[in-house]
């Protein structure tokens, strides 16, 4: 693991400095530095209500600590469920129990035996160079930023100016543009750790965080991709939130925001797509949305069984090259339809690779990797774990309705379990080279 981190964070670190003092982007950084000035020292950031504002809420222990722990996942499934107001098979009730308490058994239970030996000061959990990581994140955005731009020309417009764009779009091509959601969650560690460092006030981190959701979310937003809007949101309020940028009250704010943003869009996107007619509530979306998906989820069950049918074929589905995605596979699974993309919940890749059996295994994984992370960040309270577990937090929040099956989130869940596993083996007093 070190020759790699060294590779990457030497080639990266090259790469940012040789940017850096290219016309363009001093031009770019000089802007922001005057902007971030003019914003602290002006009458209308007075008029904004500081951390004391609500109060009350950081009383509660929960609020004040606990809101984003993995078990987060569950109450997010939990409300997704209450959404969908069709009835759910006996069958796959069972299966949601089995979801639930393999997913506690993992981030309960098995997270007890690791990290335990703290106090040797030869089995201290690595940290890594705060440097190093804002260059990778650095170079992470600006790949995105550059896909984004190619993949503007391969349609020849921009998706959010004609939305009939957006079905042309190659996935080779944007796939690559959503790795700014963690490179801008790789910069905004940077700043923490400055701030945590006293080397920027907290209206510097906060203006710095300000600036990269807007990059993030200019950036597929041009795209018209609803989706990772909610991702860039999320995870930024997390990191803000462990790294103490961001109040109790602004937390709750910003998810009452981002409620609304899925509901608002969810509603213009159809209505743009004529799915329906602007006399429909709009609360009618999200409950629609929920009525499908877990159809889709029961149909699923139905074919899975104990043990799944296609064996780890829709994990692998999800590689470039393939010639279905695991959405369209799903299409062609319940209606034998490969020209549409089709959501299939959290649980749905885990029922149809490896059925009942696949769930438990599987849910059992993920609480135990969320667990592990948010161990990580309980002992070392470091910038760069609080930005990596916010990273896989929020693609497992987001994962309860499209599932957790885009190649680049496969290869951050993998990296990250990568990282984690080599924490825990040092732990042990295994050494890793």
């Amino acid at each position: 693991m070190s020759l790699i981190y060294s590779i990457t964070s030497t080639i990266t670190r090259d790469i940012e400095d040789i940017l850096r003092k290219s016309l363009l982007f001093t031009l770019i950084f000089n802007f922001l530095e005057f902007i971030e000035k003019e914003w602290i020292n002006s009458y209308f950031k007075g008029l904004y209500p500081d951390e004391k504002f609500l109060s009350f809420f950081n009383k509660s222990r929960i609020l004040n600590g606990e809101i984003f722990s993995p078990i987060i996942v569950l109450v997010t499934l939990t409300l997704f469920l209450l959404l969908a107001t069709d009835p759910v098979s006996r069958d796959l009730q069972i299966v949601f129990i089995i979801a639930y308490i393999s997913f506690l058994i993992g981030s309960l239970i098995f997270p007890r035996f690791v990290l335990n030996n703290q106090d040797n000061e030869n089995r201290q959990i690595p940290l890594f160079n705060t440097k190093d990581v804002y260059s990778i994140g650095f170079c992470l955005t600006l790949v995105g930023i550059l896909f984004l731009f190619i993949s503007i020309a391969s349609v020849g417009g921009l998706p959010i100016l004609k939305s009939s764009l957006r079905y042309s779009l190659k996935p080779i091509f944007t796939m690559p543009v959503f790795l700014v959601i963690p490179g801008i969650g790789l910069i905004a560690s940077h700043y923490l750790n400055q701030y945590n460092n006293n080397e920027i006030n907290r209206s510097q981190a906060r203006f710095r965080f300000l600036v990269l959701i807007a990059i993030g979310i200019i950036t597929v937003l041009t795209l018209q991709y609803r989706t990772p809007i909610i991702a860039i949101l999320l995870m930024m309020i997390i990191i803000g939130y462990y790294g103490r940028i961001l109040s109790v009250w602004e937390v709750i704010v910003g998810a009452l925001i981002g409620v609304c943003a899925i509901i608002g869009i969810g509603y213009l996107r159809s209505l743009n797509e004529l799915a329906i007619s602007s006399n429909t509530n709009i609360f009618s979306t999200l409950e629609s949305r929920a009525n499908f998906t877990m159809h889709v989820l029961n149909l699923l069950n139905q074919i899975s069984g104990n043990f799944g049918i296609l064996h780890g074929k829709m994990l692998a589905s999800s590689m470039p090259g393939s010639d279905l995605g695991p959405r369209m596979l799903v299409g062609k699974l319940i209606a034998w339809r490969t020209e549409v993309t089709v959501t299939p919940t959290l649980l749905g890749q885990m029922l149809v690779d490896f059925g009942k059996v696949g769930v438990a295994v599987e849910m059992c994984l993920l609480g135990f990797l969320l667990a592990t992370g948010y161990k990580i960040i309980r002992i070392t309270q470091d910038a760069f774990y609080i930005s990596i577990y916010s990273l896989v937090l929020t693609y497992s929040i987001v994962g309860v309705e499209t599932g957790i099956l885009d190649i680049q989130v496969l290869f951050y869940f993998f990296i990250i379990s990568f990282i984690y596993l080599a924490v825990i083996l040092k732990d042990k007093g295994i050494k890793i080279y």
